[in-house]
């Protein structure tokens, strides 16, 4: 990727978005300083918890997002970050803490209902319907929509051009970056107010990794609040707006991307020096 990413951010086609909400947050960087979440678009707050009657895995874990940001997670294996995004989205229950979306509680919704309340998840895997076309995949996304989303369609095609010339291919003879552009554009298609993205790079090429952040950065750029977790850690908090080192399901650092890159223990623990 070329440039600065963090430059020229902002809203630049709010078509493909629901109309985003209001709000700032300002996380502070180093271990247990307070985050300002109160106002954030979308904040899983304080959660605790664990899978079903297992041991909790979260403790007092809380991420923000703002429209238009990019939000990382990282830190090492069986730090929580995928768990801390499925309890975002409600795939546990949550024993401790809450989650809202510009504004409103739905700590109590299910999964589904967060998709119709405009929450976009991708997950790592399984994330394509293998047997359907690129086209039957993306038609799939826009399953809650009762409009024409034509519109919607050609703007994912612009997004990922690769996706325009397969569209008539089984989605399952993609590689393994183009599946990711299915699944992110079929996530697209529901015009979410936020997407959710889960190790969107596990498994590509430095080369096609480099092409999907450059293609979530467009994505921020429509306003669409990004929330991911990174195995990559150092590509990823180079993009973030906002990043957030978990420990053992805890908050170990918190700041802006830059931030978490220029300090020297996060560096020294979790980015390898």
């Amino acid at each position: 990727m070329s440039g600065e990413p963090y430059d020229d951010r902002g809203n630049k086609d709010l078509s493909i978005a629901n109309p985003k909400g209001q709000g700032r947050m300002t996380p502070s960087p180093g271990t247990d300083h307070p985050m300002d979440t109160g106002e954030a678009y979308l904040v899983g707050d304080t959660m605790t918890g664990g899978y079903g009657a297992g041991p909790d895995i979260l403790h007092d874990c809380t991420i923000a997002v703002n429209p238009g940001e990019i939000a990382v997670i990282v830190g090492p294996n069986g730090a929580g970050k995928s768990t801390a995004m499925k309890a975002v989205f409600g795939m546990l229950n949550l024993r401790q803490g809450s989650v809202r979306l510009d504004g409103e509680d739905i700590t109590g919704l299910s999964p589904q209902d967060r998709v119709g309340r405009g929450m976009g998840f991708v997950p790592q895997t399984n994330n394509i319907f293998t047997s359907l076309t690129v086209e039957e995949n993306l038609e799939m996304g826009a399953f809650i929509r009762r409009d024409d989303f034509s519109d919607t369609m050609a703007q994912v095609y612009d997004l990922f051009p690769i996706l325009k010339e397969k569209r008539l291919q089984a989605a399952g003879e993609l590689s393994g970056g183009q599946r990711q552009q299915v699944a992110v554009g079929r996530a697209l298609m529901t015009q979410p107010k936020v997407l959710m993205l889960d190790e969107p790079t596990a498994g590509v090429s430095p080369i096609v990794m480099d092409e999907l952040f450059d293609r979530i950065i467009e994505v921020a750029r429509t306003g669409i609040p990004i929330l991911m977790v990174e195995q990559n850690a150092r590509q990823a908090l180079a993009i973030a707006d906002r990043g957030f080192v978990l420990v053992q399901g805890r908050n170990a650092y918190s700041g802006s991307g830059k931030e978490l890159l220029a300090d020297e223990e996060v560096r020294r623990s979790f980015l390898g020096g």
